[in-house]
């Protein structure tokens, strides 16, 4: 999927001289978290979030330093401070290091931004002006309408469905296929054998889980301590017989 997919449009945006209170009010009014700053010619300059109000005189929330560690903060961080805590104008706030991305970048590159950038929303730029942005909330969207849905029709056989996840399994490069054996029944899969990591377990379980025609999931399996090679049964598990 692209950006263009899933991105909103048309986009709520402010100007530099937008005062703190109108974006503050268009921030409760439509439920968003973050407004694009735009200049008279629609490039964006930056953008300004709920994070950017947080810190205000008027609610008690501005920053405050000991009077001995005011000497020691730099006057202009002291400076930025005061200004955000006062500020007026949402060009005295916002922050103008804005990244961007492109209609037709995939949503995999979205992602990577967001986390590398620790940023919640992306403005969606194409020949040089905003049409549109893009959010966490509009990728969880996405992943709401593309959720697998329950099969209908042909229902797969117990041997079909043990066969399909074993080759998931194969095809993961964390998957143990060496030690996993898989049992199927009524469409209840059993997962039986050995894992040296707990991380697997849950993999595993999560693959059986999204193979058609499953309807349950059972954990057999075992966990063995790679260098003393304790055993350790999975919770509600017999325990492995001795001798």
């Amino acid at each position: 999927m692209n950006v263009a997919d899933v991105m909103t449009q048309p986009v709520i945006s402010v100007t530099p001289e937008t005062t703190i209170a109108e974006a503050a009010g268009l921030l409760l009014q439509h439920r968003i978290s973050g407004l694009p700053v735009v200049d008279p010619g629609g490039s964006v300059v930056g953008i300004v979030t709920e994070g950017d109000l947080l810190r205000r005189t008027e609610t008690g929330t501005a920053r405050r330093h000991a009077r001995w560690l005011e000497f020691l903060i730099a006057p202009g961080r002291l400076a930025q401070e005061y200004t955000n805590a006062n500020a007026r104008k949402v060009e005295e706030v916002m922050s103008a290091d804005v990244v961007a991305v492109a209609p037709r970048d995939p949503l995999a590159e979205v992602v990577r931004l967001m986390e590398r950038r620790h940023i919640k929303r992306v403005p969606v730029i194409e020949a040089g002006r905003l049409v549109g942005i893009i959010s966490r909330a509009n990728l969880v969207q996405a992943l709401v309408q593309n959720l697998p849905r329950q099969a209908t029709g042909k229902t797969a056989t117990d041997g079909e469905i043990r066969e399909h996840i074993l080759g998931e399994i194969a095809k993961q490069p964390w998957g143990p296929r060496a030690s996993v054996e898989v049992r199927v029944e009524g469409g209840i899969a059993e997962l039986h054998g050995a894992i040296t990591d707990e991380r697997e377990r849950t993999a595993l379980r999560v693959l059986a889980e999204n193979s058609p025609g499953v309807t349950a999931v059972r954990d057999h399996l075992i966990w063995i301590e790679p260098v003393s090679g304790l055993v350790i049964p999975a919770v509600g598990s017999e325990p492995p017989a001795k001798g």
